[in-house]
């Protein structure tokens, strides 16, 4: 994600407008991104700060481009290169030793004389002797853990000019978003491809279904997260591409100001956003893919089934998680609360409540359980991963004779 330093947003009538390359208004800046790309692609060896200072010297004459502009450009180019690291501190070390050395032969001056004996070329000379290094390597090498001086090592880059115009577009959005209280979604064809996104991004999400076949996804944003706001932005962030990468949907949310006021932020499918994203996984690295890897295809009779299923009690939808059955047609749903705020957990209460008539198991992480507590008598509490075996007994406990959700 771009940081707060590279967003540029633009605050009208009531609404927020991320900044956007389009090829009516920007058309020839394939050309700048273009060569922004040759300065990474030939750049092996070179320091973050040089590579920076070419990029600028490549925007320097583009009088529509903000300095936030430039330095998104770089945060981009910089996500896909691998630069040097010192993950042992071979940095720190060499300096104190220089430094000590130099430390002995104080004030160094440019030019000795009969007052400042001690000339900086002779002593750098001595010190590589004494190190057994060339000067220019321990130059090189002095500052090797400050970022703006890492080295480049390799370049991934982009397909194309135009990919890296869409990606900066795209997280634009993103860094927008970071600011969001709420997000409504309104899919059309690729519904449930958009909720399964929503699902494996682990966002706080509501579903309501407005009429046979038309839903709503409403999502909480990272401004209305209480704790670990970082990791629900970037699991958010993530979703954008996903959601780009559908067809037929719409989306409106609500923006934070830096001054504390709230605008709207409208956007479609219709509205040419790309992200050049490749399909989600099938899990989100977390919880719900180490407890389906260890539950397995069938435990205990139960057989894990992976196809989302969509319920309905009037215009309230509820899609769980997981659905478990058995080959006599019992059927057990199980739904994993990560996220939450104290109204997204009100809201699964109530949920809970109204599909009272489907077997229902909640499992909820131990940080969340005493605000839950009161949600059901026999919910599941983990702390770092779920028990299989937990499971199966809560499903045998809904099992047709048992009573309660």
């Amino acid at each position: 994600m771009l940081r707060a330093e590279h967003s540029i947003v633009v605050y009208a009538n009531g609404q927020a407008w991320p900044d956007r390359l389009t090829r009516s208004r920007h058309g020839h800046y394939v050309d700048y991104a273009g060569r922004m790309l040759a300065v990474y692609k030939s750049g092996a060896g070179l320091t973050r700060r040089e590579l920076h200072r070419s990029i600028e010297n490549v925007l320097a004459a583009e009088p529509d481009c903000d300095r936030r502009r430039i330095a998104a450009f770089c945060k981009l180019l910089d996500e896909c290169a691998e630069f040097q690291r010192d993950p042992h501190g071979a940095a720190a070390a060499l300096r104190l030793q220089v430094f000590a050395s130099a430390a002995r032969c104080h004030p160094l001056v440019s030019r000795p004389d009969r007052m400042f004996s001690h000339g900086e070329m002779e002593v750098k000379r001595q010190i590589a002797l004494e190190l057994g290094r060339p000067w220019d390597e321990i130059s090189g090498a002095l500052y090797a853990d400050v970022m703006a001086c890492q080295r480049l090592r390799k370049f991934h880059g982009y397909p194309s000019a135009e990919a890296l115009l869409s990606w900066y577009n795209v997280r634009q959005l993103q860094a927008c978003l970071y600011r969001a209280e709420s997000l409504s979604v309104t899919p059309g064809r690729d519904f449930k491809t958009i909720l399964r996104c929503a699902k494996l991004c682990r966002l706080l999400h509501e579903v309501r279904r407005l009429a046979p076949g038309l839903y709503r996804i409403e999502l909480s944003g990272p401004a209305s997260v209480l704790e670990q706001t970082r990791r629900y932005g970037v699991n958010l962030a993530r979703f954008v591409p996903a959601l780009l990468a559908c067809r037929d949907w719409s989306m409106q949310a609500i923006v934070r100001t830096r001054r504390g006021g709230r605008v709207r932020l409208e956007i479609s499918g219709a509205d040419g956003l790309c992200a050049h994203s490749p399909p989600p996984p099938e899990f989100d690295s977390s919880v719900e893919e180490t407890f389906a890897k260890a539950f397995g295809d069938e435990r205990a009779g139960w057989r894990l089934c992976r196809e989302g299923a969509v319920l309905h009690e009037g215009q309230t939808t509820f899609v769980p998680d997981f659905v478990f059955r058995r080959a006599d047609g019992r059927e057990v749903f199980l739904e994993i609360v990560g996220f939450w705020t104290p109204r997204y957990l009100e809201k699964k209460r109530e949920t809970l409540c109204r599909f009272r008539r489907y077997r229902i198991v909640l499992v909820v992480a131990r940080r969340n359980a005493r605000v839950a507590a009161n949600s059901r008598d026999d919910l599941i509490v983990y702390r770092k991963a779920i028990d299989p075996d937990e499971v199966v007994r809560a499903l045998d406990h809904l099992s047709p004779g048992a009573t309660g959700v």
